[in-house]
């Protein structure tokens, strides 16, 4: 009887909490937000944007594009040629159906860039598309 005994008190002083069911809780959450999150993407260049009157904030903005001074073309870090946009276009919006357009044009770009930009979005069939403004 005294063996029983010692066996309980033994057991008493190695029980613990098993944390496995918390962490497998944790991790799985994790990889719900991970997976669900929205990544800004960036252009890869930070133009000055001209000023405007009236400008209204876009959510939900999947796509971005740059355009520099120097009438360079920037998608997702990389410079574009401006016959290759359509194509970088075509692949954003196979990945993101439902995403809208923002053109970043800095303030000193040409105006016949821009609307290249603009045509080869409206050909891939992007209908939300804005021009990003400074406040």
């Amino acid at each position: 009887m005294r063996r029983s005994m010692a066996r309980f008190s033994r057991r008493d002083d190695d029980a613990e909490i098993n944390l496995t069911p918390m962490l497998d809780v944790v991790f799985i959450m994790l990889i719900f937000f991970i997976v669900t999150a929205t990544f800004i993407k960036e252009p890869g260049v930070d133009p000055l944007r001209p000023a405007a009157e009236t400008a209204d904030p876009k959510p939900g903005v999947a796509m971005l594009v740059g355009i520099t001074s120097n009438d360079e073309i920037w998608i997702d870090n990389n410079r574009v040629q401006p016959q290759a946009v359509r194509g970088n276009l075509e692949r954003l919006v196979a990945e993101n159906p439902m995403g809208g357009l923002v053109v970043q044009a800095d303030r000193g770009a040409r105006n016949s860039i821009l609307m290249e930009v603009l045509q080869a979005a409206r050909a891939v069939g992007i209908e939300r598309i804005a021009v990003s403004t400074e406040d």
